[in-house]
């Protein structure tokens, strides 16, 4: 088992082109024996955002404090605290922080799936 501060994890920062100002966290994946899944934490500061993307497998996101939007099917989508999404495989997609606070949000992944 494993308890943990999201926030002691290290923090992988992402800030070129394709992504702005976010960090990504692994919180609990393969190191730790997770057979099935992968749980990172990503905040994205305020005009930040990752990069328009897809691939193949599943993930699921859950919003934990922040206002922002997410594209997908040609639009976006406001997402704030307490927000779920569920993302296909191969469906394309980002998110985008056009707030003044940091979004902090939960994405769960299949192993086999790159942690970050």
């Amino acid at each position: 088992m494993k308890i943990c501060d999201y926030s002691t994890n290290p923090g992988i920062p992402f800030d070129n082109g394709p992504a702005r100002g976010v960090v990504g966290r692994v919180v609990i994946g393969k190191a730790d024996g997770a057979p099935n899944f992968c749980m990172r934490v990503f905040e994205i500061a305020p005009g930040g955002h990752t990069p328009r993307h897809r691939h193949a497998w599943e993930h699921e996101i859950f919003v934990h404090s922040g206002r922002g939007e997410i594209f997908s099917d040609d639009r976006w989508h406001p997402i704030n605290p307490g927000t779920a999404v569920f993302v296909p495989g191969d469906v394309e997609h980002q998110i985008r922080n056009p707030g003044t606070k940091a979004l902090v949000f939960v994405c769960l992944i299949p192993a086999g799936a790159p942690e970050l």
